[in-house]
């Protein structure tokens, strides 16, 4: 009883800070906000107690709705675009929607963030009163709860708690996104778009907000229903048949790595992708960049469902293309934890390779090119040659050169200095083709297709544009030893090439 008694004042301290702590962390986390890109938008995530995740799309679009499957919500307010038509904007949903699984991730880790932050701030702030109430000593606190009755106690605290307050609430997320004071009329997503539209399974518990409803908007939401479904079974099919390919097995030994270019977003080939690497014991990425069309913010949605599709048991390479603008590409993979090449950098590579890579120097939009601030295209090609040959006097000979463009990497092996040099950009497979040094030494130069299905800069959409390749290169001893090529047709066939032997 004694231990009991002494253990007592601590056990009621520490329940009464995990309750502060509690309610501080609640009203925290319901005032917290971040904002994110998705959906080819910047987004404003807000969480909730709600139960529903509810995603407001702007003034044409309706709000739509669903359960999040558990007690917390959030609540996604999309912001601004570059789509430049309604239409454009519904198409580019559909085709994020076949593969949503990166955006999905980036809201819950928003979440997270937010309440993991919450929680800290609540424990620390649960301390304050604590602290205080210790701190001022028996006798002071008999003087403060003598006081309270009175009118210079009641304003005295009335101060306190308005002092508090305002310094711990963000007052920047009371107001919420797309709140206001009416009542919302939702309606099941079957309803809104009538019965005879063929809803997939996982859109059956959608609601849409029914208020603004318009005829022109119903038909807009038809199409991406339509536009969704399409895309969806189409990625899904070519991922199951790809996951059941007639590949090439690795040797004892032997590392195989995925190489791929010119996604320019879409993200619906991305699950293909992985299920080649998991068919043909690939272990690494290699991309040779235009995973965009035009390198800007809105396009991270295209960079996360890359991350996402190799983030557990693959490293990545890679380097940026001509229509991975400026450098936010670059950053945004690099943070993500792709490797990228500086000048001149020989940087370890899967099987004991060593590898060398260079961005392209050029620049263009959709369609005209022009050079960017710098270097020219020339001048980086020589640079890339002298770089590759030092090395490879110093002993350190580049199995492999990434580069966007295989022509960057052309001079290396005309003077005989890398084994292998990969790239794309011409959305058409080429090689692996033979070149010799002026020593006799034996290069090989390979071209892969666009893993997008592009055609020209554009491949985001519900269906393949023209043959998406990829290609997977194995290594041996720290050598690349071989290629073996894979096309998938647009109608969704898949054509195996034979695995080509490089020998040195």
């Amino acid at each position: 009883m004694e231990r009991f008694r002494a253990w007592l004042p601590a056990a009621i301290y520490l329940v009464v800070w995990l309750l502060l702590s509690a309610l501080a962390a609640g009203g925290f986390f319901l005032t917290s906000e971040r904002t994110v890109e998705v959906a080819s938008h910047e987004a404003r995530v807000q969480p909730s107690f709600s139960g529903q995740v509810v995603v407001r799309t702007g003034a044409v679009l309706p709000d739509v709705r669903t359960d999040s499957g558990g007690p917390v919500g959030v609540e996604i307010e999309l912001g601004k675009t570059d789509a430049r038509s309604v239409e454009q904007l519904t198409s580019r949903y559909a085709a994020i929607g076949s593969n949503p699984d990166a955006q999905i991730a980036k809201v819950r880790h928003a979440v997270e963030d937010m309440a993991i932050d919450a929680v800290t701030r609540g424990l620390a702030f649960g301390l304050i009163p604590l602290l205080v109430w210790v701190l001022l000593g028996e006798r002071r606190r008999k003087e403060i709860v003598d006081a309270l009755p009175t009118r210079n106690g009641v304003v005295g605290l009335v101060v306190v708690a308005l002092v508090v307050i305002g310094l711990t609430t963000p007052w920047r997320g009371l107001g919420g996104p797309g709140r206001n004071d009416q009542p919302e009329h939702w309606v099941a997503l079957r309803t809104f778009v009538g019965p005879d539209v063929e809803l997939p399974d996982e859109l059956q518990d959608f609601e849409v907000l029914a208020d603004t409803t318009t005829h022109e908007t119903q038909r807009l939401v038809r199409s991406a229903i339509d536009s969704y479904k399409e895309g969806r079974e189409f990625y899904a099919h070519a991922a199951e048949t790809a996951s059941e390919l007639e590949l090439r097995e690795p040797e004892d030994g032997e590392t195989v790595v995925l190489l791929l270019s010119d996604r320019h977003d879409n993200v619906g080939m991305d699950q293909v992708a992985r299920a080649i690497a998991e068919r043909a014991g690939a272990t690494a990425v290699f991309d040779t960049g235009d995973d965009t069309s035009t390198g800007e913010k809105w396009e991270a949605f295209s960079l996360d469902s890359l991350d996402d599709a190799f983030d557990d048991g693959y490293d990545g390479w890679a380097v940026a293309g001509n229509h991975d603008h400026g450098r936010f590409v670059r950053s945004y993979l690099s943070d993500l934890g792709w490797h990228y090449f500086d000048d001149g950098d020989v940087l370890d590579g899967p099987g004991d390779t060593r590898l060398m890579g260079a961005d392209d120097p050029r620049s263009s939009g959709l369609g005209s090119w022009q050079d960017e601030t710098g270097l020219t295209f020339d001048e980086v090609r020589t640079r890339l040659a002298d770089a590759a040959c030092a090395a490879d006097d110093d002993g350190d000979r580049i199995d492999t050169l990434l580069v966007h463009d295989v022509n960057l990497g052309r001079e290396a092996l005309d003077r005989g200095c890398v084994d292998l040099v990969v790239g794309g950009h011409t959305h058409t497979q080429y090689g692996p083709a033979l070149v010799e040094g002026p020593e006799g030494e034996r290069g090989y130069t390979y071209t892969v297709g666009t893993a997008g299905g592009a055609s020209y800069a554009i491949a985001l959409g519900v269906k393949l544009r023209r043959p998406a390749g990829y290609a997977l290169i194995t290594y041996r001893d720290g050598e690349p030893v071989g290629i073996q090529t894979i096309t998938v047709q647009t109608t969704g066939r898949f054509d195996v090439a034979p695995f080509e032997e490089l020998t040195y």
